[in-house]
Parts: structure tokens; sequence; C-alpha cells
């Protein structure tokens, strides 16, 4: 058995949403949101909206950053060296040689 030399546990990602999800069951209730009272929320448009554009706006908030955290580290890192150019067989051919 492999012992981890962390002693703090990490939490993924997926642990992290499940939570939050299983969380916000409870909640709705206690805010006393009912199936019924949920399908007339869904069916307004700002709502649609809403649902649409948040996670959109999380996507770009992240894209954002993630172009600053490269901006900031400075320069790319190494690229592959290229492969030198070979003549293409077809190439000769053409010429008329």
């Amino acid at each position: 058995m492999h012992i981890s030399t962390s002693s703090r546990r990490k939490v993924g990602l997926a642990a992290l949403v499940g939570i939050m999800a299983a969380a916000a069951v409870p909640l709705a209730l206690v805010a006393g949101v009912t199936p019924a009272r949920a399908a007339n929320l869904a069916s307004q448009a700002d709502t649609q909206v809403a649902i649409f554009m948040v996670p959109l706006t999380l996507l770009v908030l992240v894209l954002l950053f993630e172009a600053a955290r490269f901006v900031r580290r400075g320069a790319l890192p190494a690229q592959s060296a290229d492969r030198p150019a070979r003549p293409l067989r077809w190439s000769r051919d053409r010429r008329g040689g």
C-alpha cells in the first residue's frame, strides 16, 4: 500500500460540484421552491437568458484568466524543432525533369 507524503487531502472539482448540488436541494426546499414554482420560473424569458449567460460568462472569464496567466509568466514554452523540409516526390515530375 502506498502511503502519501502529503497530510492534506485533495478535493477534486467533480467532488466539489457534487457537494454543491447536494446542498442546493435542501436549500431550495427551505426557501420554499416547489416543482410547480420552479416550472413557472423556467418558463420566463429572463430565467432562460440567465441559464444561458451565466455559464457562458464564467467560461469567458476563465479564458481571460488563463490568457493573463500566460502573459504574466513570460515566454511561451520552447517549441519543438521543425523537421527538415524534404522535397516532395511529385515536385520533380512537374518541373519536366
